[in-house]
């Protein structure tokens, strides 16, 4: 009952109460909602931007340690491709060092233009000294059994490895496919290598000419310097990140526990493919180089993951309380506001509704209402305009029609009559006043007679033939051109829209001391389907001063009562099309005059007036 009450009394016939609790309850279920699917998301972004870190992490590593093959590789491209330092390079590893010696010493003396760039003992040297990294580099001889060893200090040393003494002929054997792996702890032991970490690139030296296979190439390098490559992770990275062989040694382990060992689940990671999770709950992103035949590999324990989200809950528990609140606060005060301008919007309908068209809402704002009140401004503003274009265009057109009729009294008798003068002036042998009758003629039949649809090419053929009926009365000293665009001329036009242009020209621009008299008219399509027409003449101009009262009369024709001609063409076009539509007048006195009207392109049908 009491809650029945409460709705009879504050709800019931209050839309905008009813909105506040609607919206309130709908906030509320919607941040609780919200507020759990934040925690979902942000908990999995900060374990994805964790495991991008990571992800970065390995990824440097591997370009680091994949440098460091490439580098190899490169020492023996860029001596194949000189070919004296491969020739030289080929003799070193299949003879003994002192016949090398000789070899070189006679080379030297018997060629010029060869030194230490093609000799292979310094080539090597020069490779150890350009990468600080290296901690040893070796060239195993397969033919004579000899180690020849570079280390870190520039020395040079030659090891013999004969089968029955050392094992390293068959490490070497074994393995020859070995690409980025542990340094051979027999190998190690032969060349008296501390032992420091460290990860070895072997690389097969092929002859170049038979292709016979001529030994290996071994190249060390410090283990420490993988870990400078995840310097800039330090304080991001978590977990450990490892190398692995591809037999599953671990070549580096940023923890330092497993160096040196088999990793203990090199078969767990094999059935991973870029991420996911191994025993003991360690979530696991690899990156495996096949080319140096090494993979790299980050893992994550699941609860130090959980480590770097466990501070959100509180933190949206506390947000969404406050969150809360407002969204009950807040409706209210913005409801009353859309309340008030809602019961100004009603107030001026029933304004409109009583018949007052000048009212306007005061409303700037952007949004919804505000979009309603511009709305309402906008139809009123075009209904006005509307009512006031059509009520003009009524009287025009009544105008338009009187005149019309009264213009219209018996056309027969006025073609007949003016036929029955023309054949008697040709029987007389005025055969000029003939023509001209013929042309007054058929300009009167032409604007006298009712069509349905009235064309550009009927308005201009009005045009040429009042020129025509002039041309003749000054003979010969005036001429004219009438161009139109092919695809206009079956384009419906107002009637009389060019031809008081002309007539303005005869009146006040022909100069019949002339014999030069000249106007052209050109129509030819325009921008956004408008039609340009352009009359242009050189007679004499108009002076700047009544320019200007022919320009104020095109644009203000209730204060000026100038061109009444003009006017007209002007006034229906504006009226019928709008603003776009109209005339403009260009003269230099003396010189001549330009008037361009612009007319709307409109099919057959649609001129309405």
């Amino acid at each position: 009952m009491i809650v029945g009450g409460i709705y009879r009394k504050y709800f019931k016939n209050n839309l905008f109460m009813k909105i506040i609790l609607f919206f309130s309850m709908i906030m509320i279920l919607t941040i609780i909602t919200f507020s759990y699917l934040m925690y979902q998301v942000m908990s999995e972004a900060a374990v994805e931007r964790q495991m991008d870190v990571q992800k970065s992490a390995i990824e440097s590593v591997s370009n680091y340690v994949a440098g460091k093959y490439e580098s190899v590789h490169r020492m023996l491209r860029d001596m194949f491709r000189d070919r004296e330092l491969a020739y030289n390079t080929a003799y070193f590893l299949e003879h003994p060092y002192q016949d090398y010696i000789r070899y070189r010493l006679d080379r030297f003396f018997s060629d010029t233009g060869t030194g230490s760039t093609t000799d292979t003992v310094q080539y090597f040297r020069n490779r150890v000294e350009d990468d600080h990294d290296i901690m040893s580099l070796m060239l195993y001889s397969a033919d004579l059994q000899q180690l020849y060893v570079y280390n870190s200090f520039k020395q040079f040393k030659i090891v013999p490895t004969n089968a029955s003494r050392s094992y390293v002929p068959e490490v070497m054997y074994l393995d020859e496919d070995a690409k980025v792996s542990l340094p051979n702890v027999w190998i190690r032991k032969t060349i008296g290598m501390p032992e420091t970490p460290m990860y070895s690139v072997r690389v097969p030296v092929n002859n170049n000419q038979s292709l016979r296979n001529m030994g290996q190439l071994v190249v060390y390098f410090d283990t420490a310097r993988v870990q400078e490559s995840l310097a800039r992770y330090k304080d991001n990275l978590k977990g450990q990140i490892l190398v692995l062989s591809g037999k599953g040694e671990v070549l580096f382990d940023s923890s330092g526990m497993y160096y040196g060992q088999k990793y203990p689940y090199f078969e767990q990671v094999n059935s991973v493919y870029d991420n996911g999770t191994i025993g003991n709950g360690l979530i696991v992103t690899k990156l495996t180089q096949s080319q140096g035949g090494f993979t790299v590999l980050s893992t994550v324990p699941e609860e130090e993951l959980a480590k770097t989200y466990r501070g959100l809950r509180n933190t949206i528990v506390t947000i969404s309380a406050i969150c809360i609140m407002v969204a009950i606060i807040l409706p209210s005060l913005f409801i009353s506001n859309f309340a008030k301008r809602t019961y100004g919007i009603v107030r001026f309908t029933r304004q409109v509704r009583n018949g007052d068209l000048t009212v306007r809402i005061k409303d700037d704002r952007d949004d919804e209402l505000g979009l309603i009140s511009k709305s309402f401004n906008s139809v009123l503003d075009n209904l006005n305009i509307y009512i006031n274009r059509v009520y003009k265009a009524e009287i025009k057109q009544k105008q338009a029609e009187l005149k019309a009729l009264e213009s219209r009294v018996n056309p027969h008798f006025l073609y007949n009559t003016l036929e029955v003068i023309r054949m008697r002036a040709v029987s007389q042998g005025a055969k000029d006043v003939g023509e001209m009758i013929y042309s007054l003629s058929m300009l009167f039949k032409n604007y006298v007679q009712q069509k349905r649809n009235y064309t550009l090419k009927d308005e201009l053929e009005a045009c040429r033939l009042y020129l025509e009926l002039f041309r003749i009365r000054y003979k010969d000293r005036l001429s004219y051109e009438v161009y139109c665009d092919k695809e206009l001329e079956t384009k419906p036009v107002l009637k009389m829209s060019l031809q008081p242009i002309i007539e303005n020209y005869i009146i006040h621009g022909l100069r019949t001391d002339r014999a030069d008299n000249a106007v052209s008219i050109s129509v030819l399509p325009s921008e956004g389907r408008m039609i340009r027409a352009e009359v242009k003449d050189n007679g004499r101009g108009i002076p700047p001063d009544r320019l200007e009262e022919i320009r104020l009369g095109l644009h203000k024709p209730d204060e000026y009562a100038e061109s009444f001609g003009l006017r007209s063409i002007h006034e229906r076009l504006k009226l019928l099309y709008g603003e776009t539509c109209g005339v403009e007048v260009s003269s230099v006195e003396g010189e001549g005059t330009t008037v361009v009207v612009t007319f709307p392109e409109l099919e057959e049908g649609d001129l309405n007036v």
